[in-house]
């Protein structure tokens, strides 16, 4: 096992493809996360400014937004309606005002239905537009320090980092490893192979374990190099950042997804004596994983599938959180991981010869 693991390790590394990917993940991971390095304490008389909206339904700080107190994103969608109702439903200022009060007590899908009578039917989402407003420095400054206050920044920012890194090393993964099993399916190594005096288990394990290793060792780059990075920036506003942070991210995450990868390259090698097929049907799957869907309420976003080979953290970064049953779902897959591991030591035994 160990000196079939060994072997792809130093051919993978000794291949320009490995190397341009780290390059070309590095870049890209940090075009996605570079806006959340800048997020510090505004200094006296500093702002943010931009051309964005003044309310939005998925603000984020580092762009100058905070969270809308509930009380008072009533009070501005509210205030809101009634100038729709007079501007495009024609109700004069008295009769609107009715309407409004007439909503007073109701939650927000009751008063949405009551102005539906009225035939006003984009209520609800106007409502989710109005999660963040722009807040000033005193309102920013507060929300980082609260959100800080039990927290380290690496803490979000780790979570930021596994969904760009998760997102590049589905793919990536998909096209490194297709060469996992090349040459030795090819027909003369594949029945020389299986005249050998190796075990299924040591040689898919070398295998298998080889690839594993090669995603670990660029996700073991991948976090070092963001890690300083978040360290120095961060560090500079004095956040606390914490290699721990990373490598828990990771570990929970994204590692758990490319056990399932290079798995279903053992399977499908195994099966039709070439890695190729797994190819179209891997990119389906990342497809399938990255598709969102609709809540109970009715909301489109991303909750998370069954078996995803990937998790992402969309939203504000001081409010980001793993879909649900996210960490109950990456134990499912290292379970189906193993299982199909030994599912493919079973196909290799039977086309054994003795």
């Amino acid at each position: 096992m160990w000196p079939i693991l060994k072997r792809e390790i130093k051919i993978y590394m000794k291949k320009p493809l490995f190397w341009l990917g780290i390059a070309i993940g590095v870049w890209m991971i940090f075009q996605d996360v570079s806006p959340y390095l800048k997020i510090h304490y505004l200094n006296e008389g500093e702002t943010i400014v931009n051309d964005d909206p003044e309310t939005t339904r998925d603000g984020d700080v580092s762009r100058g937004y905070v969270p809308v107190e509930k009380g008072m994103r009533r009070k501005m969608w509210e205030k809101r309606r009634k100038e729709i109702l007079i501007s495009e439903f024609e109700m004069d200022d008295g009769k609107a005002q009715s309407v409004i009060d007439e909503m007073k007590g109701m939650d927000i899908a009751e008063a949405r239905r009551h102005l539906e009578e009225y035939g006003y039917y984009d209520a609800h989402y106007e409502y989710e537009n109005t999660a963040y407003h722009k807040g000033t420095r005193e309102e920013i400054n507060t929300y980082i320090e609260g959100k800080l206050k039990n927290r380290t920044f690496s803490y979000y920012f780790s979570r930021k980092f596994a969904d760009f890194a998760g997102l590049f090393m589905g793919f990536f993964a998909t096209v490194l490893l297709s060469l996992l099993f090349m040459q030795d399916t090819r027909r003369n190594t594949y029945e020389l192979l299986h005249t050998k005096p190796v075990s299924a288990g040591k040689y898919l394990s070398g295998k298998v374990g080889g690839g594993f290793e090669v995603c670990l060792i660029i996700l073991a780059a991948f976090n070092l190099i963001f890690f300083g990075l978040c360290l120095v920036s961060a560090g500079n506003s004095g956040f606390e950042v914490r290699l721990a942070d990373f490598l828990l991210a990771t570990c929970l995450y994204i590692l758990p997804n490319m056990l399932m990868i290079v798995s279903i390259y053992s399977l499908i090698s195994m099966l039709f004596k070439s890695p190729l097929p797994a190819v179209p049907l891997l990119l389906l799957y990342m497809v399938y994983s990255n598709m969102g869907s609709r809540n109970a309420e009715g909301i489109y976003g991303y909750y998370g599938r069954h078996l995803a080979i990937m998790v992402r953290f969309p939203g504000d970064f001081f409010d980001t959180a793993p879909p649900p049953m996210a960490l109950l779902n990456q134990s499912f897959l290292i379970l189906a991981a193993i299982c199909i591991l030994f599912l493919s030591m079973q196909i290799w035994k039977r086309r054994r010869v003795y």
